[in-house]
Parts: structure tokens; C-alpha cells; sequence
């Protein structure tokens, strides 16, 4: 398929594409980001498309894909979205020390803390990043491990926390 067909084809997918967008983003200038988006990737990784195949399901995979990682973007940086009557969603930061944490609590803390530095870095950084949000995925390339060791890291160390922090349970 030449890039011209592709894009002919592409472009005939944009209404269904724009209302799955709509539907998973219930906002439009959202959900027209996202189609933006997408055709972009669909358009740097044209490659990867085999003729053979699907493009609208190809393209509904990558919108779908893109909206997940955004979201979980989204999170993993402590923001929150709030709706106020249909209008447009506002992501405000939310900072972490307007929360009030009562003594007990805060002591509670600090011992979890002292026993996750008392670890290994190699246990002790896996471990953090995953709590931190990052997914396996993406430790695993940072860190230049394979996944199923930095998946097995992150289980020694709960497991490690749960016998020193015994009293906690």
C-alpha cells in the first residue's frame, strides 16, 4: 500500500475514529487531541501496518493505547480532573503536604521509609519507581534489566518490607 492509499484510508476512518475518541475522553477538545494523536502515530509508524490487516481496528488499538498511557500519565503526576457542569476539564496539581496526616500515621511512615532504605538499590530503586507509577515496562528500560527481573525485584522487596514491618499488618 502506498503512503497516499494509506492516508486515503485513513481519513475515510475519521468520523468512527472521532467518536470513539469522544466517547473515551466525553470531552471535544480532548477527544479531537487524541485524534490528532493518533493519526500522527498512525502516520510515523505506517510501517508496522501490514496490508493484510485491519486499519480500523489498528487505529482504534492505537487510540485506545494512547488515551491509557495519558491517563496513566496523568496520574503518575498527582493530577486530578475535575467536571464542573459540562464545561472543559481542569487538571490542577495536586499537592501532596495539604493533606492532614495525624501523628500515629506519620510515624507509621517513617519507619516504612527507613526500612525501604535500609534495602539494596538494586531492590530499593525498582521498587520505588513501581510505586511511584511507573509500570514494569518502563523500569525495565531505564534501568537496562530485563522485565521479569525487575518484576521479581519489586516481590523480594514487598516481601522483605512485610518481614521487617511484621508489627504493621
Amino acid at each position: 500500500m502506498t503512503t497516499f492509499e494509506f492516508s486515503d484510508q485513513l481519513v475515510q476512518h475519521e468520523d468512527v475514529l472521532k467518536r470513539f475518541a469522544l466517547k473515551l475522553t466525553s470531552n471535544r477538545d480532548d477527544a479531537k487531541d487524541l485524534l490528532q494523536d493518533t493519526f500522527l502515530k498512525a502516520l510515523t509508524h505506517r510501517n508496522q501496518f501490514e496490508d493484510s490487516t485491519n486499519l480500523r481496528a489498528w487505529t482504534h488499538t492505537i487510540m485506545k493505547n494512547t488515551f491509557i498511557n495519558n491517563y496513566r500519565k496523568n496520574l503518575r503526576h498527582n493530577t486530578i480532573s475535575e467536571s464542573e457542569s459540562g464545561k472543559d476539564l481542569f487538571f490542577l496539581a495536586q499537592n501532596k503536604d495539604t493533606f492532614n496526616v495525624d501523628p500515629e500515621s506519620a510515624f507509621c511512615e517513617k519507619e516504612i521509609i527507613e526500612a525501604i532504605d535500609h534495602l539494596d538499590n538494586q531492590y530499593k530503586v525498582p521498587f520505588k519507581m513501581h510505586h511511584q507509577g511507573y509500570k514494569y515496562k518502563e523500569i525495565s528500560d531505564i534501568l537496562g534489566l530485563k522485565i521479569g527481573t525487575v518484576k521479581s525485584r519489586i516481590f523480594v522487596t514487598r516481601k522483605k518490607l512485610a518481614e521487617s514491618l511484621d508489627g504493621y499488618a
